[in-house]
């Protein structure tokens, strides 16, 4: 029987909250899951359930006179029309389900709209309907947000705080010696490569190779990619590497990288929390987080290549205008430079 890794077991929880999910859906919302279960992730998924299970809601209330939602029909769906799609958009601003208060901004409601869009696709597809009515509603403007990076002396001030963890509380830094060597692999890998938080946590020891120095990572869609790291990154490694050997994990955590003070694979929260406590202690230093550390490595890329193809490429992002809208302002200094670049006469 093989055995399962982190993504194996990410993957199959996944797919049980789903099918849990599905228990609170109209029934031939299975149809729509069974359909896309190729083409999207089961993360993806999973999002479609829940978006989709607030949509229902609001139908049931809305236009149902308060059926339950696993009694909706297929039938039903052909009383939707885009102004109902419409006034959902907008319910999303602000609802109080389960006497809890939510918000959901431009980028909230165009998630959920594209689970919406994508199952009223599939169902008029299927013929289950005569028209689709989603794709009348248009997805919300969403402003572009300025891309907060750290420059060079902010780096180098975050790695030496989080090596000599100078201005810690004494109580974390009796945590900080536990934890010293691997926090700094942590930080610089993901300073070093532009590796998301969650294949941060998803790494095995037997994922590095030392001989290429390169890092096999599972990407968002579940491709696998290797990633190359230069010499920093590996003294790091190699270091957190000569401690980890000496730890004993957890049943079911032997081969993961990066580990937790309870001896189990670290989570992307902990990871998360880490970086804002070293990120807090450094003064002026801009609100980071491991995403901006991502954003860091993009942008020097990107700097010292000029090649958006290969940021795309090494950042994972599976269409190039993604991150051509994130280095937009990059992109023009070197529109202005090319200026120069050509002389008419000497």
């Amino acid at each position: 029987m093989k055995t399962e890794n982190y993504h194996d077991k990410l993957n199959n929880s996944n797919i049980l909250r789903l099918r849990e999910m599905l228990k609170e859906l109209p029934s031939f919302a299975a149809d729509f899951f069974r359909a896309i279960s190729d083409a999207k992730s089961s993360r993806t998924r999973l999002g479609y359930a829940y978006d989709l299970k607030i949509f229902f809601g609001f139908l049931s209330e809305e236009i149902f006179n308060d059926k339950p939602i696993d009694e909706i029909l297929v039938t039903d769906l052909k009383e939707v029309q885009s102004e109902h799609i419409e006034a959902f958009m907008e319910y999303l601003s602000y609802y109080v389900p389960n006497k809890e208060p939510i918000q959901n901004e431009a980028r909230g409601k165009s998630r959920k709209l594209s689970a919406v869009r994508v199952f009223f696709k599939h169902m008029y597809m299927r013929k289950h309907i005569d028209a689709n009515p989603a794709e009348l509603v248009s997805f919300p403007k969403i402003n572009d947000k300025v891309i907060t990076t750290l420059e060079a002396d902010e780096i180098a001030k975050l790695l030496d705080e989080v090596d000599s963890g100078e201005n810690l509380t004494k109580k974390q830094k009796q945590f900080h010696e536990r934890t010293k060597i691997r926090d700094v692999a942590i930080v610089t890998l993901l300073l070093g490569t532009g590796i998301r938080v969650s294949e941060c946590v998803g790494l095995d020891i037997q994922h590095i190779d030392f001989t290429t120095n390169g890092i096999r990572v599972t990407r968002k869609g579940g491709d696998e990619t290797v990633l190359y790291f230069g010499q920093e990154v590996e003294t790091a490694l190699i270091e957190y590497l000569d401690e980890r050997e000496e730890v004993t994990t957890l049943e079911g955590h032997e081969n993961a990288l990066f580990l937790s003070l309870q001896n189990r694979r670290i989570t992307d929260r902990a990871i998360q929390n880490m970086v804002k406590k070293y990120a807090g202690l450094i003064t002026q230093l801009k609100n980071i987080s491991p995403h901006k550390l991502r954003s860091t490595f993009g942008t020097r890329l990107y700097a010292e290549t000029g090649d958006i193809y290969l940021v795309a490429n090494v950042l994972g992002h599976a269409d190039v205008n993604t991150t051509r809208k994130h280095y937009a302002k990059m992109d023009d200094s070197h529109r202005r430079r090319a200026a120069n670049a050509v002389r008419l006469r000497e």
